[in-house]
């Protein structure tokens, strides 16, 4: 009886222990001028990536930004440029965190970056469609890090996409009618 009532005791505390420190999806609403996108993040997968977002969302960062690049059947791309097309100062760029198993599929979301694998910053993307050549395939392949997804508002995603675009300040595809990114907050 005492056996197995320390074997209880023992497989609560594991249980509790486990469950306090497993990291919680956390829910961000993104509040456009076209309507609401819900985005649920993963920091268990990727937790550089969550923290990074996190931190700019912390500091109102986003506010005010928009969604510069748009092509449809592609993704949409915001997070780093003002309506004036000024880019924003960020903070230094994180480790690319996209050998975390999650792949670039139709509504998740992942963060941008240049030809340089450990490049990311603030600004991030919506797949609009399956993307896989845009996942981590290994050295010669390092991917775009999908750190969540899309979980209501995937209409608003889907009037964003298929905006008309321009070039504007020399960047091609920003669409002609502006998205503000008015907000991301916490849910």
């Amino acid at each position: 009886m005492k056996y197995t009532l320390k074997l209880f005791f023992i497989f609560l505390l594991s249980f509790l222990s486990i469950n306090v420190f497993a990291e919680k999806n956390v829910q961000f609403v993104i509040n456009t001028s076209k309507g609401n996108i819900v985005i649920e993040t993963y920091p268990e997968k990727a937790p550089i990536t969550v923290k990074n977002f996190e931190s700019y969302v912390n500091k109102g960062f986003y506010n005010a930004t928009i969604f510069h690049r748009v092509i449809d059947g592609f993704m949409i791309q915001g997070g780093g440029f003002t309506k004036d097309m000024s880019q924003k100062q960020t903070d230094a760029p994180i480790k690319n965190e996209a050998d975390n198993g999650l792949k670039n599929v139709k509504y998740s979301i992942a963060m941008a970056r240049t030809s340089i694998p450990d490049s990311a910053t603030s600004q991030f993307f919506i797949n609009i469609k399956d993307n896989d050549f845009l996942n981590y395939t290994g050295q010669s392949g390092p991917g775009y890090c999908v750190f969540g997804k899309v979980i209501e508002g995937q209409d608003v995603v889907d009037k964003i996409a298929k905006l008309k675009t321009r070039v504007k300040n020399g960047m091609g595809d920003v669409p002609i009618k502006t998205v503000k990114i008015n907000s991301i907050k916490v849910k």
